[in-house]
């Protein structure tokens, strides 16, 4: 099989670091492409990083370029766009649909994404309800697979401090074992476990939308 060019969205992230460290020492990756608002800190062979300006669409869809894959696991928190709910949208969806529509007219064939567990655009929860219309958005676009990762509380040592978050895993991972039959797709899952299981479901062949939680993450890095 011929290597594969993948493009990263979101690479400095916590799911997005472990993505390129993986991709990086995998042979099925002859060009790992990063568009990135701020360089990363290492060189690599295989690696390209595209510094992009995400609000100006010619300069995503030239730093977007040609390949086979994106993968995006953008995304930010309240704290951080200081409570705007219209730059967490550009952010949380408008970077990931937009990425979807280049790519679907670039020739990519699949498109994967980080969404939520509960994502739903009828959500009365602003966070849920966004990540629920960036789901409805990109299932829209000509890929022959879209796969779409829903994983609960993210465990993993974040470049931030987020004190509220990390009192949350703990507690997360005391009671876990309550998270039987329906719950389970609210287990907390090691951020290294998602970007396994997302570089192992962009090796599948199966076309269509595929939307993958807890069990079925796990179940894909076994």
């Amino acid at each position: 099989m011929n290597e594969q060019t993948a493009v990263i969205i979101g690479a400095s992230g916590l799911i997005g670091s472990y993505l390129v460290e993986e991709m990086l020492k995998d042979d099925h990756f002859g060009i790992v492409r990063v568009l990135v608002r701020r360089g990363l800190a290492f060189n690599h062979p295989k690696l390209q990083q595209e510094l992009v300006d995400f609000n100006d669409i010619n300069d995503y869809t030239n730093k977007l370029g040609k390949g086979d894959i994106i993968f995006c696991c953008i995304g930010t928190t309240q704290k951080k766009v200081k409570g705007d709910r219209a730059a967490y949208e550009k952010i949380d969806h408008d970077i990931p649909v937009n990425a979807a529509r280049i790519g679907s007219t670039q020739g990519y064939k699949k498109f994967l994404i980080v969404s939520s567990v509960g994502a739903d655009p009828s959500s009365t929860n602003f966070y849920l309800q966004l990540k629920g219309k960036t789901e409805n958005a990109v299932k829209q676009f000509a890929f022959d697979t879209i796969s779409i990762f829903r994983p609960s509380m993210l465990l993993g040592k974040r470049k931030e401090r987020r004190p509220a978050e990390k009192i949350g895993q703990v507690l997360m991972q005391v009671f876990s074992f309550m998270l039987i039959g329906s719950l389970n797709k609210y287990h907390p899952i090691k951020a290294r476990d998602v970007a396994k299981a997302m570089v192992a479901e962009s090796k599948q062949t199966q076309p269509g939308i595929h939307i993958p939680e807890y069990k079925e993450i796990m179940k894909l890095i076994r």
